[in-house]
């Protein structure tokens, strides 16, 4: 969800990130995450000329300035051991550890592959899709007149 957030002109990742800019959501950034991200970004801009690669490293960084993310350090390796129960997809245990570690509203993802509906129950966390997740927040809103 960060990496489309950044690299897309539009869409619900932006969206969201645009809600923690302006601080309506608090944005919680693990550094598992926050590491993948990066390699994400780098991958995609291998292939980009500099004018390009440089503005998707400003948004970035504007991005990170703007929401101020609450950092969550890595789970010391005993508790991913531990953890290991909790979802299918090995090196998202810390990414989940982080999650629960944080306590947040909201655990929002792409990745519905790997956080199927086992692992909310297991962890705790209501995990959703950007579209879901405003669905969710639409139903407790007032109807616009």
């Amino acid at each position: 969800m960060l990496t489309g957030g950044i690299v897309s002109a539009w869409g619900l990742g932006k969206a969201v990130l645009s809600l923690c800019a302006a601080r309506i959501c608090r944005f919680v950034l693990a550094e598992v995450v926050r590491e993948e991200v990066e390699e994400n970004l780098l991958r995609r801009l291998s292939g980009v000329d500099a004018k390009g690669a440089n503005k998707v490293l400003s948004d970035y960084a504007r991005l990170i300035a703007l929401t101020k993310p609450e950092t969550i350090s890595y789970p010391d390796e005993a508790s991913v051991k531990a953890g290991r129960h909790l979802i299918r997809h090995a090196a998202d245990v810390p990414v989940l550890l982080s999650a629960i570690a944080s306590r947040p509203d909201w655990l929002l993802t792409n990745n519905t592959k790997h956080f199927k509906a086992a692992v909310p129950a297991r962890s705790g966390l209501r995990i959703a899709t950007p579209a879901e997740f405003f669905r969710a927040i639409s139903h407790s809103m007032r109807p616009l007149s």
